[in-house]
């Protein structure tokens, strides 16, 4: 059996991978979503990460395509007890208290279930005060309809400020942060964001952990670019340290007998503040990739290589989590 860890104080455990649905209704249809699904939880997986704009980006989609697909695997499978699904409000529509009562209704019933147990404000709304925003959370929560709470796309000082009001007035706060991080994007959350976590005892899912599958090894020379839907948004990385990672995630690979993917995500998973990393796949062939690095345990030495090549120094930085 994988690892589980806390998540936070949220009292929900998880191994250290959670599988995005945000391909769900855009890459992989219902029927390979399914699938997908099935051999997530046969492998050891049990948290299922969504919100209700997945994948409102594909055309002739209009947002809660993913929960649909996630909640009819749940009516078809008969049973809800052995996963956690997360998903996230606020990405269409803001933070306002009747956004989010009217968004939490709809969420359950395209997810066919009476509870969420990880609810995300998916980005930071600058223009509801954090006041309202949290109070409507917390009536959540006091419902029975949300079990845990967790910010994604905020920034530190917003993030504290959100702890501090929650703390304060008594509500359930966030106890689970999202955001981006991998071996090629370090900075938006180590350099103020990690410290908060740390403070506050927050459980930290990193997405984008293979930086939109650059890390997995699939794109080196710009004519790569035109392999997927997803390769524009990876040409940032092919400059700067993208290739010496990429280089040194192969010599870890090889020394290991794993892939450049999987050892990307123990990376990450291995960091001291991060929880477990995100990944979605649109094939089983895929999956099998992802679910490959909940066994695979990297030494102080194949962890330091990977922090040389990724900060571009001789400076080593934590070598385990």
């Amino acid at each position: 059996m994988p690892e589980m860890r806390n998540l936070g104080s949220s009292g929900l455990v998880t191994p250290p991978l959670i599988f995005g649905g945000n391909v769900f209704g855009w890459t992989a249809d219902e029927a390979t979503s399914f699938d997908l699904l099935d051999r997530f939880v046969t492998g050891g997986g049990t948290m299922i990460d969504t919100a209700d704009t997945y994948s409102a980006w594909k055309p002739g989609n209009k947002g809660g395509e993913s929960e649909t697909i996630i909640g009819n695997w749940l009516a078809r499978r008969g049973r809800r007890d052995d996963v956690l699904i997360a998903t996230k409000v606020g990405f269409a529509g803001g933070l306002g208290a009747a956004n989010i009562e009217r968004a939490i209704d709809g969420s359950l019933r395209r997810l066919r279930t009476d509870y969420v147990d990880l609810y995300y404000a998916h980005r930071d709304d600058q223009e509801v005060p954090l006041e309202e925003t949290l109070e409507a959370f917390d009536g959540l929560v006091k419902a029975g309809k949300v079990r845990a709470l967790g910010a994604s796309q905020i920034e530190a000082e917003r993030l504290e400020q959100a702890l501090d009001i929650s703390e304060g007035n008594g509500w359930t706060g966030y106890s689970v942060l999202q955001t981006w991080y991998s071996l090629v994007e370090r900075p938006r959350y180590e350099d103020a964001l990690a410290g908060v976590v740390e403070r506050r005892g927050l459980g930290m899912c990193a997405f984008f952990a293979l930086a939109n599958g650059y890390l997995t090894g699939k794109y080196r020379r710009a004519r790569d670019l035109g392999k997927s839907v997803r390769s524009d948004r990876v040409e940032e990385y092919m400059s700067g340290n993208g290739p010496r990672v990429l280089a040194a995630l192969d010599e870890v690979a090889t020394e290991t007998g794993s892939t450049a993917a999987q050892v990307a995500l123990a990376w990450t998973a291995a960091q001291p503040t991060v929880t477990a990393p995100l990944a979605s796949a649109r094939s089983l062939e895929q999956l099998e990739e992802l679910i490959g690095s909940l066994d695979l345990e990297l030494t102080d030495a194949q962890l330091a290589s990977l922090e040389v090549a990724s900060r571009g120094s001789t400076l080593a930085g934590p070598a385990s989590r």
